[in-house]
């Protein structure tokens, strides 16, 4: 539902902060007839064509990273991935108080590349804390939509959510590919944490060999 789910956010007007991901960057390439490689191709393709030129144009134009000024955190980078590993799958919000991302460390911008975890958790990686938030719609390791709340401190939350109603909703929609599928995997039944932790560290392997 990508046409639903981008007029729902735009009408929030600026209570809403976007930055831009890979599916975005596919979703656009798929729009202008470019080929996707890597194997989300048929999944962007179908989702292009769901939506119309406004929202091509919308996506195309979304910031890469947003810097806002947290109360108790200071400046808080929001990134999907960094900037320069934008094919990569990846999913991370991030809070430090240096300058831009070229003053990361080699091994923290490695680690950050690996993989799309959709897992939230908070920790320190090479001096800088990093906040993963989960994932609404894809959530690995529980069921239940994975956000965090920001300032003064940082709170890992999950609401809960009529899991049956969503499923049939998913199943309704005009996507080829998704809404059976989508609805079987990410909202009536979900990835244990062990699972995705083992797909995700065959990714990262794979990615730092090449």
């Amino acid at each position: 539902m990508p046409a639903e789910t981008l007029d729902r956010l735009a009408a929030l007007g600026d209570r809403a902060v976007w930055v831009h991901g890979n599916c975005e960057r596919e979703m656009v390439t798929a729009f202008d007839g470019g080929a996707v490689p890597g194997p989300n191709a048929a999944d962007a393709t179908a989702s292009a064509a769901l939506i119309g030129r406004a929202h091509r144009d919308r996506l195309d134009g979304l910031p890469l990273t947003v810097t806002l000024d947290i109360d108790g955190l200071g400046p808080t980078l929001f990134l999907f991935t960094p900037p320069r590993a934008v094919t990569t799958r990846c999913c991370w919000s991030t809070a430090r108080r240096s300058a831009g991302p070229t003053r990361w460390t080699a091994s923290a911008r490695r680690w950050l590349s690996a993989a799309t975890t959709h897992m939230p958790f908070d920790r320190l990686v090479a001096g800088h804390r990093v906040i993963n938030p989960g994932s609404v719609g894809m959530p690995y390791g529980h069921p239940g939509a994975g956000w965090a709340l920001l300032g003064p401190g940082v709170t890992l939350r999950c609401t809960s959510y009529d899991a049956e109603a969503a499923a049939k909703t998913i199943g309704a929609s005009r996507h080829p590919l998704r809404a059976g599928v989508g609805a079987r995997e990410y909202v009536l039944n979900h990835y244990s944490a062990d699972e995705a932790l083992e797909a995700f560290t065959a990714i990262a392997r794979q990615q730092w060999d090449e």
